[in-house]
């Protein structure tokens, strides 16, 4: 078993995204920590592979992103799941922080 500490990973930099890589050794899924500064777009991306993500808002506020430029409110609480190869992206209003878990890793 291991504990990850979500609240050492609590960092922003001014204006971009910056990415926490917590479990990317497994074979069965990777989890990753995404802070995004207000404003910061995660652009709409897609995976050309079969398998499922979560994306979950663990503080602030803003959007899922989607195909055809839709846009799903989003805030603290809220996951977002999806196949891999459906497009999907975020963009922050406030300060956010997302997890996203792949599974199977990529």
């Amino acid at each position: 078993m291991r504990v990850i500490k979500l609240s050492e990973t609590n960092e922003f930099k001014p204006g971009v995204m910056k990415r926490f890589f917590l479990v990317e050794t497994s074979e069965h899924f990777k989890i990753i920590n995404f802070n995004l500064d207000a404003g910061v777009v995660f652009p709409v991306h897609s995976h050309d592979l079969d398998g499922e993500l979560s994306i979950q808002v663990l503080e602030g506020k803003g959007w899922f992103l989607a195909a055809n430029d839709e846009k799903i409110p989003a805030e603290t609480g809220d996951i977002l799941i999806s196949e891999i190869r459906e497009p999907h992206g975020v963009e922050s209003d406030t300060k956010m922080r997302i997890l996203v878990t792949i599974a199977p890793p990529i």
